[in-house]
């Protein structure tokens, strides 16, 4: 089912569901996944910031792979600002972001191999 078509009671159910589960106030969002979170830090945040900044100069890859995330998010954005999309800019919509997902996936593969060896 086309997430557009997804209204009513059962999905604000299951919103209040997540809302009573997760509190706004512990969850982080973010734009993109090798840009900073926004609001306040915590160090483990900060580490891991630093880190994704470090392999942005250093790692040609995870560099690679973060502007691909970006563009993707770009497009994306670009088709969430038409007011209706044809089933074929849905189709593209859902291709656009299984690749973006697929991406930040890469990237955190890579974030997982260089966290111990930075642990001491």
């Amino acid at each position: 089912m086309i997430m557009s078509q997804m209204r009513g009671p059962s999905v604000t159910a299951a919103r209040r569901m997540l809302a009573f589960q997760h509190p706004p106030s512990k969850l982080n969002p973010t734009d993109s996944a090798w840009q900073a979170h926004k609001g306040d830090s915590t160090l483990m945040e900060n580490t891991q910031e630093e880190l994704k900044a470090h392999l942005m100069q250093t790692d040609e890859e995870f560099r690679r792979l973060a502007e691909q995330h970006a563009q993707f998010h770009k497009q994306l954005e670009a088709l969430e600002a038409k007011s209706h999309l044809t089933p074929e800019e849905e189709l593209e919509e859902h291709r656009l972001k299984k690749l973006k997902l697929r991406i930040k996936d890469q990237m955190n593969a890579i974030l997982s191999r260089q966290r111990p060896q930075n642990v001491a």
